[in-house]
């Protein structure tokens, strides 16, 4: 019976994984995929599409299919949200990316009416303002994050938090310096499909998935003083949880 592919695209996978295709690497094109394993041209290139959506492999227009080069980053949640981080003056961004080169774009400050979702989340009335900060985050010169911030703006409004530079430790820094540290966060987390404007936001590949995490910073009364929107390409990261029982 002639391999799918799925099995096809598991042996792939398998190899890059393995590093004996490394990064980089051209992967069989679609007639090599047929020849050895005696399927159809569409079962070969589906293969190579299942690697493509899975952030595995990267398609180059007239050249073929290569090995992705950019390596996922590991994104560990308890270590990267940790009081000692922001407190020190550092980003939380630090926390997943070392020293790889990162860079942020596209940013912009302003206020709006909170969108009814966040209104909850934020225990504001409806149509109640809020400081927004919109991003791109930028690894190795590839978009992987896209967040946007919603902070009361009777709590933010004239504060560092409403500038474009908020200062060493960021928003959380900031909110501690207000009275409003935050001590918790809750995180709700879904892979779906992106919009068109997402995917092109975020340069994806047709058929790459989404994270969207929604992130609600609360105080040590239980306030909530952030609620943060986060759309990650699916193929860039891993992601990390330490649990204690």
């Amino acid at each position: 019976m002639a391999e799918t592919a799925r099995e096809i695209a598991d042996e792939l996978r398998e190899r890059i994984r393995s590093g004996s295709l490394a990064p980089g690497t051209r992967l069989p094109g679609e007639p090599a995929l047929v020849r050895e394993h005696g399927v159809a041209k569409e079962t070969a290139r589906r293969a190579l599409t299942l690697l493509v959506n899975e952030g595995l492999a990267t398609r180059r227009k007239g050249s073929g299919t290569y090995v992705r080069e950019f390596q996922p980053i590991r994104r560990v949640a308890n270590k990267r949200l940790a009081e000692e981080r922001w407190n020190d003056g550092r980003s939380i961004w630090s926390a997943d990316i070392g020293q790889r080169p990162m860079s942020v774009s596209g940013l912009r400050v302003y206020e709006k009416p909170a969108p009814d979702d966040v209104a909850q989340l934020l225990g504001l009335e409806k149509g109640a303002a809020v400081v927004v900060r919109d991003r791109l985050f930028t690894v190795e010169g590839e978009p992987v994050q896209a967040a946007v911030s919603y902070l009361p703006a009777d709590l933010a409004r004239g504060s560092a938090i409403a500038q474009e530079d908020t200062g060493a430790g960021g928003i959380y820094a900031r909110l501690a310096e207000l009275g409003y540290k935050p001590i918790r966060f809750v995180e709700e987390v879904r892979a779906r499909m992106p919009s068109q404007d997402e995917s092109e936001r975020l340069h994806l590949a047709e058929g790459t998935p989404v994270v969207e995490i929604y992130r609600t910073a609360l105080t040590a009364e239980g306030q909530a003083v952030e609620v943060n929107k986060m759309l990650l390409d699916a193929g860039a990261y891993v992601m990390e949880y330490h649990i204690t029982g």
